[in-house]
């Protein structure tokens, strides 16, 4: 059983001048179940466009895409997939609280259990003192816990990434890293997540998928045999992470 499957999926976006632009071209992805996947590649092979096709905004000009081994035009559980934005995306007028239970107001939630939800959370994440606290008064990294916390209030199955960490300093990176090995362990959750950054992807992933430069097309799919938790100091992280440079 797979939890996301794609099977020669393929996209193209029509530019201004009426040409099409081919982004990527017969992508086959499976995804175990309870795994999580970095897909890494040069900027413009398609990266986004893949994740945005896995979270059903953009739909496949050729191809088939599987959840939960439905088909996803047939796939009614959206509500199980979250999505985590590379900016944060809070709400200046919401307080952290607020922000994170964004999704469970969308879905209806009553208040005393959205609430009894969000605190839960948020003391997943270490906010569980600043629920009040309004985003101007959270840090980066902060901001990215209570992204992550709008992320997992929902209870996602799938989470998918978008290069959340990307602005953040490499130490509060490093901490976010660790907080999404535990939660995803905590939550038993799938992760899929786009990455620039090949130390990120050999820290966090089970498997590495290494796009060509656009069309973007699978050349390389590496599974990653290291234990938990992988120092990034460690000859083995550092050897993993010289040829994966090389592959790309």
């Amino acid at each position: 059983m797979s939890t996301v499957r794609l099977e020669g999926v393929g996209k193209s976006f029509m530019r201004r001048d009426g040409a099409q632009l081919e982004v990527l071209r017969n992508i086959n992805l499976d995804v175990p179940p309870r795994s999580i996947v970095a897909i890494v590649g040069a900027s413009g092979c398609g990266k986004s466009t893949l994740l945005n096709i896995v979270a059903g905004l953009v739909p496949p000009d050729q191809g088939c895409v599987f959840l939960n081994d439905v088909r996803s035009r047939d796939f009614k559980d959206w509500r199980s997939m979250a999505y985590m934005f590379q900016e944060d995306r809070l709400f200046p007028w919401r307080t952290t609280a607020q922000n994170v239970a964004l999704g469970l107001e969308a879905a209806g939630v009553p208040r005393g259990e959205r609430r009894e939800r969000v605190m839960q959370v948020l003391a997943l994440v270490g906010l569980e003192k600043f629920a009040d606290a309004f985003p101007h008064e959270l840090s980066g990294g902060m901001r990215s816990r209570a992204a992550l916390g709008r992320s997992l209030v929902i209870e996602p199955t799938i989470l998918l990434m978008d290069e959340p960490f990307s602005k953040l300093d490499p130490s509060i990176r490093a901490q976010m890293h660790d907080e999404v090995l535990r939660i995803a362990g905590l939550k038993a959750m799938t992760v899929i997540f786009v990455t620039h950054d090949v130390e990120e992807a050999v820290v966090l992933a089970d498997q590495i998928v290494v796009l060509h430069p656009r069309p973007g097309r699978v050349r390389e799919t590496r599974p990653v045999g290291l234990a938990y938790p992988r120092n990034p100091l460690s000859p083995e992280v550092a050897e993993e992470v010289r040829l994966l440079r090389l592959s790309l």
